[in-house]
């Protein structure tokens, strides 16, 4: 029975064995057949529409590159396409890798990727390069030179390059790859991390319209150097660019909207611009400005060591900047009342206005009231707070300020509401004096988490739950005093014509006990 069993065995993977063969001997035959059908003409040879190259490279352009990638790998015509593709995000996150343990990403894996990717590509067709290598930080720096060197050619129109932060000190941005005719094109340059120094005589960036240097040496010379050959420049951001001591900016006439920030050796801005209308600034201290201001509307500072920044911005700004339209204050160290003066911000519609916690613990929040009043024309007023401990006082004492109309008036948001009788005090002014008032929002909670303002995640199914900012303990309190003052003071001076939102801490992430139930949002 066991010999009879073995050549039963052996019969049985015979015949597979012959199976086997015919099947391939069929499929090779299906193959040779089609091949011969290809020749004739009478049918593809590509599964795809038999269709100009340039339609499949526009279609293929038009997908993520991740789906590009994936495509051009089961088609001989999106694999053509693919090596003409005109845009290139390169990423961790595109490639498909992970983070080590700690924290830093694979540079082998990462270099052999790009390597094939950039040296498979014609290079050609490159329009967008956007390389982000921050997670690599061992990444040695002759590869980043490789890299652009294919990718920069004359059809470049946007390049963004993210590197680690030791690269600031040790990487040169080859400037001669864009300025060798390859940037003629460019539109969107955004470094960081790295040394970039234009010299003289470089070329003419002439489509450049928005330039974003972050973390980047350059000098205030060799940017003015930069900035004169680029006439077509839209937006300027410059981030902690610490070799700047002197920010010229020559005549370029598209110039829009400038943004400094954290650039810690600047001392002044000059600016010939003409047609500047949005400026952002961010910096420990004040600097000496120079602008066209006439055509500057819209202004954002903040001024993070600055004493008294809300006084200096009273008096100084409505003669240096007359035809502001909106205007965004952040001041984190307020030790006199704002005053009140003759100046006006005549053309001012939108007021907010950003408090620290660190404010003088005298802080009057009525005198904020000057800014109202300096202000004819005003329809929004935000006022954003850190909440802080506070007393009300005593009620049968409440001040009242001047009155004034405030016309234009229609929206007021404080967020940050706490119980201070002066900010109790200011909320009744306005809405004494707002006589075209139609919504004021009162939040106990300053929450920057909530960017949309759709308010805690227990009250809106528009936000996750758990989302809501973190408050201690002593800072929920707080913010259920302002409740308790916002019911008691406030609610019954608020006209039958003008909504009421109250809103207080959150009921899942702000409890402070597992069972309480406290209500968080009111509308009287």
């Amino acid at each position: 029975m066991g010999m009879l069993a073995l050549k039963r065995l052996m019969s049985k993977q015979q015949r597979q064995r012959q199976h086997r063969r015919h099947k391939v001997q069929g499929r090779n035959k299906s193959i040779t057949s089609r091949s011969k059908a290809t020749k004739d003409g009478r049918r593809p040879r590509d599964p795809l529409p038999n269709l100009p190259e340039e339609i499949w490279y526009h279609i293929h352009s038009l997908m993520p590159m991740e789906d590009s990638a994936r495509t051009a790998c089961v088609s001989r015509t999106f694999l053509r396409s693919w090596r003409h593709h005109p845009y290139l995000i390169l990423s961790n996150r595109t490639l498909g890798l992970k983070q080590n343990a700690s924290g830093k990403g694979d540079v082998w894996a990462f270099t052999t990727k790009i390597d094939q990717i950039l040296k498979n590509h014609s290079g050609a067709g490159v329009k967008t390069l956007e390389l982000d290598v921050v997670e690599c930080r061992d990444l040695n720096a002759c590869y980043l030179s490789d890299w652009l060197q294919i990718a920069i050619t004359p059809k470049i129109e946007s390049l963004t390059l993210e590197l680690p932060s030791k690269y600031e000190e040790e990487y040169n941005f080859p400037c001669s790859l864009l300025f060798a005719g390859n940037g003629n094109l460019i539109r969107h340059l955004h470094l960081t991390y790295c040394a970039f120094r234009p010299k003289v005589g470089i070329g003419c960036l002439r489509s450049l319209t928005k330039l974003h240097l972050s973390h980047v040496r350059i000098s205030g010379e060799e940017l003015v150097c930069l900035l004169s050959n680029s006439l077509a420049l839209v937006q300027l951001e410059l981030n902690y660019c610490s070799e700047i001591i002197c920010l010229e900016i020559p005549c370029v006439q598209q110039l829009s909207c400038l943004t400094v920030s954290r650039c810690s050796m600047l001392q002044m801005i000059d600016s010939k611009a003409p047609n500047l209308s949005t400026f952002n600034f961010t910096g420990d201290n004040l600097v000496q400005f120079s602008l066209e201001s006439l055509q500057v509307k819209n202004l954002d500072m903040a001024c993070l060591e600055e004493i008294n920044f809300l006084n200096y911005s009273i008096t100084k700004l409505p003669y240096m900047v007359p035809n502001l339209e909106t205007l965004t204050l952040s001041s984190y160290n307020e030790m006199v009342n704002t005053p009140t003066v003759a100046a006006r911000f005549r053309h001012l519609n939108y007021l907010e206005i950003y408090l620290d916690a660190g404010l003088f613990p005298e802080y009057d929040f009525l005198s904020l009231g000057s800014f109202l009043g300096a202000s004819p024309v005003l329809e929004t007023f935000i006022l954003r707070r850190d909440p802080v401990l506070e007393d009300f006082g005593d009620a049968s004492n409440m001040r009242q300020l001047p009155k004034h109309k405030y016309e234009s008036l229609k929206d007021v948001m404080i967020y940050g509401f706490c119980s201070a009788k002066s900010m109790v005090e200011l909320t009744c002014h306005i809405l004494e004096n707002a006589i075209s008032l139609e919504s004021i929002t009162l939040d106990t909670v300053n929450d920057w988490e909530d960017e949309e303002d759709v308010g805690r995640c227990s009250v809106t199914p528009a936000r996750k739950s758990g989302e809501c900012c973190y408050l201690e303990a002593d800072m929920i309190l707080e913010a259920n005093k302002g409740l308790m003052a916002i019911q008691k003071y406030i609610a019954a001076k608020v006209p039958s014509t003008v909504q009421l939102d109250v809103r207080g801490p959150c009921s899942r992430c702000h409890s402070l006990e597992p069972t309480s139930s406290v209500s968080k949002r009111r509308v009287f």
